[in-house]
């Protein structure tokens, strides 16, 4: 594919990874125009202004619940992003038909308006929450998977592909754990929920780099899932905060001892294709087989944060989170 003859389109592109996305494609993909799609107008602001210089970056106001504004933002786009979602765990809980309006219907939206425009490809943004989900933010990451990838059965004239991508914590992301740390050493005391708990981690211009990478390899139908290493809170704490004391509150609702990217009942549709797993759908409806170069993994494979044999310690926490 050619990228500098694209016209891209990012929802919630004035989010963490919107805003690196963003840059990463002006700097080294160029494509041929470049849309922000997103509610924030104060945010779109801030950002036209910091990159002023780039003449084909474009701004669209607009909520991905809107499927008509999505229409008109669509039109001529060749490559979609999709980023937006309400992520926050305890704020899905408190209003779960916001949630599912944005994340479900709105994946929805974003996949009628991709077909009604012609759109090339379609890549969505998963997590490690919508496996085996035990809240409410999971559960409609899940749907919405689902609803991705299954619209290869209803795209088969317009040409457009669906896939997605799943991947572990962002560091330093909005609303991470990194930030209440950062917040906490001050205070030379930092909350920890169970100093047994692994999570998945990447940084921010990792996962970019892996979803545009997963555009350029994507065929419709599949999941993306990177290698990633694992790191437990306690060592996360360490590196954020060292030499702070521990404060054991517990596991708060909604949250897992550990997170997985591929659970045991997937394994037969998996494919180890290196440094990233392909997850091929079951019920293919649009074609028969995925050409990707992979082997399959034993049945009953399952990748989990506290099995993960790539393990970092604070000191490779530090070294990837830089000198917080």
């Amino acid at each position: 594919m050619n990228w500098t003859e694209s016209s891209v389109i990012i929802t919630g592109g004035t989010g963490t990874f919107g805003q690196a996305c963003v840059d990463k494609l002006l700097a080294d993909y160029h494509p041929k125009r470049l849309v922000v799609y997103s509610r924030d107008e104060s945010k779109q602001h801030t950002m036209a202004q910091r990159l002023s210089d780039q003449s084909t970056l474009r701004f669209f106001i607009g909520d991905i619940r809107d499927r008509d504004r999505l229409r008109m933002a669509l039109d001529g786009v060749d490559i979609v992003i999709h980023a937006a979602a309400l992520k926050q765990v305890p704020a899905c809980e408190y209003n779960p038909i916001e949630a599912v309006k944005t994340n479900v219907g709105g994946a929805q939206n974003i996949i009628e308006a991709s077909i009604d425009a012609g759109v090339s490809k379609v890549i969505a943004l998963g997590t490690d929450k919508n496996v085996a989900p035990v809240n409410l933010y999971g559960a409609t990451k899940l749907v919405a998977e689902r609803l991705f990838v299954q619209a290869n059965c209803l795209s088969t004239r317009s040409g457009t592909a669906f896939s997605t991508t799943r991947y572990g914590n962002v560091v330093a992301s909005r609303g991470s754990v990194i930030e209440i740390f950062r917040a906490q050493r001050a205070s030379g005391c930092v909350t920890l929920t169970d100093p047994r708990m692994t999570r998945f981690v990447l940084t921010v211009h990792d996962g970019v780099r892996f979803v545009l990478i997963s555009v350029e390899r994507m065929q419709g139908g599949e999941v993306f899932v990177p290698k990633l290493p694992s790191a437990t809170i306690l060592d996360i704490a360490d590196a954020v905060a060292h030499g702070c004391e521990h404060t054991t509150i517990g596991i708060r609702p909604g949250e897992k001892l550990h997170e997985a990217l591929i659970s045991p009942d997937e394994s037969r549709w998996v494919l180890d294709c290196g440094d990233y797993y392909v997850i091929t759908s079951p019920f293919h409806y649009w074609q028969q087989e995925l050409a990707h170069t992979g082997t399959r993994v034993p049945e009953g494979f399952t990748y989990t944060s506290d099995t993960n044999p790539q393990k970092l310690n604070s000191d490779g926490i530090f070294k990837l989170v830089g000198a917080l």
